[in-house]
């Protein structure tokens, strides 16, 4: 797993770090050295934006270094107005660099363009002189590079109003949740990590790979039985919404993620038009009306017993019985319990308390709008601190959350995964019924249930690059993802 700093984690260990060594310079020298070690050496015109701050030092440290080699080094100045570190590294490039200090110049002119204007610090609005050079150097055809973080982009939040865009954005010591959150995925094209040897001062958060979720899939005994896998029951559905519970079940969705036995509980009413669907999977009707399932204690008590996993709310509907239903289920089932769609809608509407009195262990799956009704927090306050605050309602009911994302957050209010597979073309209905699907059966068959939430975001964002390689970002579906399940598991027991 690779480690992810948030912005104050780093602050402080940069400071302690600092506080160690002979000069305060010291570790801004390192930075930018190894930044340069991961910038190609075919580019000969080279064009780099200074700002005021210590992110223009590590610019120049690459200045001196670019020169070194013969390279032909601008540095584009707003001001002559420097850190007292970054001055110390701009006294060494001044008389060997071309200097140009807010004029009028012709990007296109440049091969390479290296943005060290702003750093992680940045947060807000950007100036109008920032704004209107970064927006010339984005429409330059030269090859772009950002050192750290790109400037305008926040390194806590990945939003913006305008950001430099890069081809690669360079990292300093750790990635940033700037670099993944929201916007981040728009701004940058690839990511690289200047390592600098920094130890850092609080637990990180992670983010997954490949290799991480291999421990989900061990090696299946000769000696087991369906039962080893998991009882699993997916309960949702309406006479508007029957797509979604086909979706999490595809038992493709669930079964080709490793579950043993899967139970499809649906609403009578569409009981007949799912079961073409469902080949290996049960189906269980449950009392409904003409549109929605009926809560029938008797039922429900048949239908969960000796369950390992349920997942519920999938295009269930945000009535009065998914209330009754849901709140049976909190007050009465002991296992894992996912509550995804309708179901949030459902819980956001009762007391959460009955998170902290349930038996059963919680995993919740919201997107940002759905967090907001739980948290009881408009989108753009989430949106400021998302991961925190994804890992305080955690801790706080004792739950499991996946928060989804263009990189989902998974926390269990201790320790905070970061999965940032998928393609935009997940950004549609539907795609969140396939990953409840994936959870299902995961945490069913793993006693690392943090892990194998995170994991199946992974895999369900991975499944959705699968099918872009088939389909295109407009034209593949929820389902092309849940057919994709299969192949990324495989890879990922293959390693």
């Amino acid at each position: 797993m690779e480690k992810i700093a948030s912005v104050i984690n780093m602050k402080k260990s940069e400071e302690l770090h600092i506080s160690k060594l002979a000069h305060s310079y010291d570790l801004m020298e390192i930075a930018g050295m190894e930044a340069f070690k991961l910038i190609d050496n075919k580019f000969n015109n080279i064009l780099i934006l200074a700002g005021t701050g210590n992110n223009a030092g590590d610019g120049y440290v690459i200045a001196r270094e670019l020169l070194k080699i013969n390279k032909n080094v601008t540095i584009y100045l707003l001001k002559e107005k420097f850190s007292s570190d970054s001055l110390y590294f701009y006294n060494q490039i001044k008389e060997k660099a071309n200097i140009i200090i807010n004029e009028n110049i012709n990007f296109n002119e440049y091969d390479l363009i290296i943005d060290s204007l702003l750093g992680t610090g940045f947060e807000g609005s950007l100036k109008d002189e920032y704004k209107d050079i970064i927006l010339k150097a984005n429409d330059s055809n030269a090859y772009k590079i950002a050192i750290d973080i790109n400037s305008g982009l926040s390194a806590k939040t990945g939003l913006a109003d305008i950001a430099f865009k890069s081809d690669l954005t360079i990292a300093i010591g750790y990635l940033k949740p700037g670099h993944l959150l929201n916007m981040a995925k728009d701004y940058i094209k690839e990511l690289k990590v200047a390592n600098i040897n920094l130890k850092l001062i609080d637990e990180p958060y992670y983010l997954l790979n490949d290799n991480d979720l291999k421990p989900l899939f061990k090696k299946r005994l000769n000696y087991s039985h369906k039962g080893s896998y998991g009882y699993d029951v997916l309960i949702g559905g309406s006479i508007y919404y029957s797509g979604a519970i086909r979706l999490a079940s595809i038992a493709n969705a669930s079964v080709r993620s490793g579950a043993g036995v899967v139970k499809v509980a649906v609403p009578n009413v569409i009981a007949k038009e799912i079961i073409p669907n469902i080949i290996d999977a049960t189906i269980y009707p449950l009392s409904s009306d003409d549109k929605y399932i009926i809560f029938n204690e008797e039922e429900i008590k048949d239908l969960i017993k000796n369950t390992k996993t349920i997942s519920f709310g999938m295009g269930i509907g945000n009535t009065i019985e998914t209330k009754k239903l849901l709140k049976y289920l909190l007050d009465n089932y002991e296992n894992n319990l996912i509550i995804d769609a309708d179901g949030l809608n459902a819980l956001s509407e009762m007391d959460l308390n009955i998170l902290n009195e349930t038996k059963a262990k919680i995993i919740l799956t919201p997107h940002i709008k759905e967090f907001s009704r739980l948290i009881n927090l408009n989108i753009n306050d989430i949106l400021k601190d998302q991961i925190e605050l994804a890992k305080a309602f955690a801790k706080k009911y004792n739950l499991i959350l996946l928060l989804k994302g263009t990189t989902t957050v998974i926390t269990d209010g201790s320790k905070v995964y970061l999965s940032n597979t998928g393609t935009p073309g997940m950004a549609r209905g539907g795609s969140g019924d396939v990953l409840s699907g994936i959870i299902t059966s995961l945490v069913g068959f793993n006693d690392d249930l943090l892990l194998a939430t995170a994991g199946s975001a992974y895999i369900n964002g991975k499944a959705g690059e699968y099918a872009l390689k088939e389909h295109s970002e407009y034209t593949m579906t929820a389902s092309d993802t849940a057919l994709n399940v299969a192949k990324v598991i495989d890879d990922i027991i293959n390693l």
